[in-house]
């Protein structure tokens, strides 16, 4: 007799699986934040009048899951500051979107540096289960980090594909939440939208998903608030879970 799988009933009929990788793998989304905030509030000291970034609120309403421009358009035009595009060489500072984007950059790394970072045990606990059941997993983030830090974490080899922030400068894609880096990651992986999950945390990912068509998307809400699982499922998630590992069945991972 075979035995039963440890993944719960709402993967067990779809055929490959596509992660973010900030927040629902790897436990990075703090860094971010607290990379953005030094950045977002020298700009907002030198404008004056301004309430400092809110490293929970702002950051999961407009920067979580984008990319960095994106993100930092975003969030500068929500306080009324309409900086210029800037150029790509731009050096960090406050007096362009790029450049915004810039600073943000180097603080990351060097908190990365400082602090470190770890995957997330529910996380790594399921994609063991699902190597396990040879379902393909992908990694999706709009950082261009991506790939770095899940080489840190010893998990680069659990992905039959990595679709990061590098890719998709290279290809063009668009951020989240157009559904272009999800669908790529499942073109990567042979697998139809309607036959691949995909597991978000962010508000934009778990848009993208919805509009990419995909067979079954989970968020991710490590808040443990109504008001943010609420987000989720009016974003489009079909299921909400506080980790990862509840995609598990009891007593297995």
């Amino acid at each position: 007799m075979a035995a039963a799988s440890p993944l719960a009933a709402c993967l067990r009929s779809l055929r490959a699986v596509v992660l973010d990788t900030d927040g629902v793998i790897i436990d990075s989304a703090r860094l971010h934040a607290a990379a953005w905030q030094e950045a977002f509030d020298a700009c907002l000291a030198a404008v004056g009048g301004q309430r400092p970034f809110d490293p929970e609120a702002d950051y999961l309403r407009y920067v979580d899951g984008r990319s960095r421009e994106d993100g930092a358009a975003a969030f500068l035009a929500s306080r009324g500051l309409e900086l210029p595009l800037g150029s790509l060489g731009d050096p960090p500072g406050t007096g362009t979107v790029r450049a915004v984007a810039a600073r943000k950059d180097a603080l990351f790394t060097a908190l990365l540096e400082a602090r470190g970072v770890t995957a997330w045990p529910g996380a790594v606990r399921l994609l063991a289960a699902l190597r396990g059941e040879r379902v393909p997993c992908a990694a999706v983030s709009a950082s261009r980090h991506a790939t770095g830090l899940l080489s840190r974490a010893q998990l680069l080899d659990r992905f039959g594909a990595v679709v990061d922030g590098d890719e998709a400068a290279r290809l063009g894609l668009p951020g989240k939440p157009d559904p272009a880096l999800f669908l790529e990651a499942a073109r990567r992986l042979a697998v139809p939208a309607a036959d691949t999950a995909v597991i978000e945390d962010a508000l934009a990912g778990v848009e993208a998903g919805r509009r990419g068509g995909f067979g079954l998307v989970v968020g991710v809400d490590r808040t443990g608030g109504r008001y943010r699982a609420g987000q989720l499922r009016r974003r489009g998630a079909d299921v909400v879970v506080s980790d990862p590992g509840e995609l598990l069945m009891p007593g297995t991972g």
